[in-house]
């Protein structure tokens, strides 16, 4: 049976993707809910170098232009419409060959030094479809300061309801 989230949310589209997320089931569009269930990859592909918690991560986007951090989502793309950290772009999702394919053209112009942060937050992250892949993709590109943010619950839980900035659209 499928669970209604009793929690305010940040436009109808992240409703609808958080109300399928709290169901255990990672977002699809239609075409592709006949397809198998993406299998989450493990062990995590990141040291504990190459991660980032919300809080520090609301401090480097709110410092100064020259060090704030370039962000990608890979998020299902509700998700990233319904809210998403300023500044961040959509590439994705992760679980997807398209998506992967997308993340990588888009970082192919990026200096490998430049200071990347990943995530994603459709699901808890140990159930995550798509931030391992992501990330590994981008680490094999050769991406020397590449960073994943670690949201455990959900984007919701452990960024927009705890008050962080939070942008909607695309």
């Amino acid at each position: 049976m499928r669970k209604s989230l009793n929690v305010p949310c940040f436009g109808i589209l992240c409703a609808v993707a958080m109300a399928v997320v709290s169901a255990g089931m990672p977002l699809r569009v239609a075409a592709q809910a006949s397809a198998a269930k993406p299998q989450v990859e493990r062990p995590d592909p990141w040291t504990s170098d190459q991660t980032v918690d919300p809080a520090t991560l609301v401090k480097e986007i709110s410092g100064p232009a020259n060090q704030r951090p370039t962000i990608v989502s890979v998020s299902p793309h509700a998700i990233y419409l319904g809210g998403h950290i300023p500044g961040a772009v959509y590439e994705g999702p992760g679980f997807s060959a398209a998506g992967i394919e997308s993340l990588k053209q888009w970082a192919q112009r990026l200096p490998r030094s430049t200071n990347l942060v990943v995530y994603c937050g459709c699901c808890p992250l140990v159930h995550c479809p798509n931030l391992r892949p992501a990330f590994r993709a981008l680490q094999s590109m050769g991406f020397t300061h590449l960073r994943a943010l670690l949201l455990p619950t959900s984007f919701y839980t452990d960024w927009y309801a705890k008050g962080y900035p939070t942008e909607k659209g695309g």
